[in-house]
């Protein structure tokens, strides 16, 4: 069988226009706690921000499931009546919350007339909850292929574990990623890391492969590159950085910037770097959460990101987002509650493509 590369298939960059943002509706109280009750409240507030230019598909389990939805949804200040009729929900069993890695790849083969849309895949990339931590996942494992089915949609399997929080793409050829979640023995041991690119250019349909080292810390995906740099158009970054030198994000987030300084992109240009503020350490019973400006999400109209009660850290990662997104709105949602589930707003959310 061809890869989708070898069809002409690729993964769109997420400032490109979408279709539709994906969710499975969160359920797990293991994942939040003590604190699930309190994070519909920014969470519906994402869904009504992304819905009023774009579909919001959500998976849930059961009519009693969408239910609750709803009457969560219609309880929001952001709610309005246009903005609901955007929101389709899909009854797809779930163990989680974290769409961005069990949810499906959407890759798009521009069609050769403007006129007709263009043409649409999806990858189901195996999945095992970050290296087998938070069994079971088998629900989560098939939501792309059903999600293929439910859309009539080709589905390609490559047989290996990657997750969408661990790759990040400008659009144009470049995939970036990090050395310690793709080459974490947890993954994918049978492979080297020429191995993995060559499934990266594959299935992803990039020609390009940039890798970082870590991530920050309390990240429990081993690294993820959605929480430390983000394309924000096809040659600019923003990655982050601590300012506190005695903090311990400060020494692994100095050598992620001076790998960046030195990476090149596909067409031989040297990337803009933008640096984006850390927030203060959020710490919630007595653990470091991976709380990060970076896990933003790029909507049609909106670029919503997770704000931590840190006024100074807050409005200066609003302000240098603002100054990227001109055609679009940068606005902060309180992710304090979120972030104790060890992921914000795009680790919940997969984009597709028109």
């Amino acid at each position: 069988m061809q890869t989708p590369r070898e069809l002409g298939f690729y993964f769109p960059a997420e400032f490109a226009l979408q279709r539709a943002m994906w969710l499975s509706w969160p359920h797990k109280e293991a994942s939040w706690p003590g604190k699930i009750h309190t994070i519909y409240k920014p969470y519906c507030e994402f869904i009504h921000l992304v819905a009023q230019g774009q579909k919001v598909c959500i998976n849930v389990a059961d009519e009693s499931m969408k239910n609750f939805a709803v009457n969560h949804l219609q309880q929001s200040a952001f709610w309005s009546e246009a903005g609901m009729k955007n929101i389709e929900f899909y009854f797809h069993l779930t163990n989680d919350a974290w769409c961005r890695d069990h949810g499906p790849a959407f890759l798009v083969k521009k069609s050769s007339e403007e006129k007709y849309p263009s043409e649409k895949v999806i990858v189901d990339w195996g999945y095992n909850a970050w290296g087998d931590k938070y069994p079971p996942y088998d629900l989560d494992d098939v939501i792309p292929t059903l999600i293929g089915e439910q859309l009539g949609l080709k589905v390609f399997h490559p047989g290996i574990v990657m997750e969408g929080g661990s790759v990040e793409f400008n659009g144009k050829g470049t995939l970036l990623t990090t050395t310690a979640c793709l080459l974490n023995k947890n993954r994918n041991p049978h492979l080297s890391q020429k191995e993995i690119e060559k499934y990266l250019t594959d299935y992803y349909g990039a020609e390009h492969i940039l890798w970082l080292g870590d991530g920050i810390v309390g990240d429990d995906t081993d690294g993820h590159i959605d929480d430390i740099t983000r394309f924000v158009n096809e040659d600019t970054v923003v990655t982050v950085v601590e300012n506190n030198r005695q903090d311990d994000n400060y020494e692994l987030l100095q050598e992620n910037l001076k790998l960046l300084s030195k990476m090149r992109l596909e067409n031989g240009k040297q990337l803009n770097i933008v640096e984006l503020p850390m927030p203060h350490a959020v710490v919630y019973d007595g653990q470091r959460l991976p709380a990060s400006y970076a896990n933003f999400y790029i909507s049609n109209h909106f670029v919503i990101v997770p704000t931590f009660r840190d006024n100074v850290n807050d409005d200066a990662a609003l302000e240098i987002l603002q100054q990227q997104f001109t055609t679009r709105k940068v606005v902060g949602i309180d992710s304090t509650d979120l972030i104790w589930g060890l992921g914000s707003f795009h680790c919940l959310s997969q984009q597709e493509p028109l």
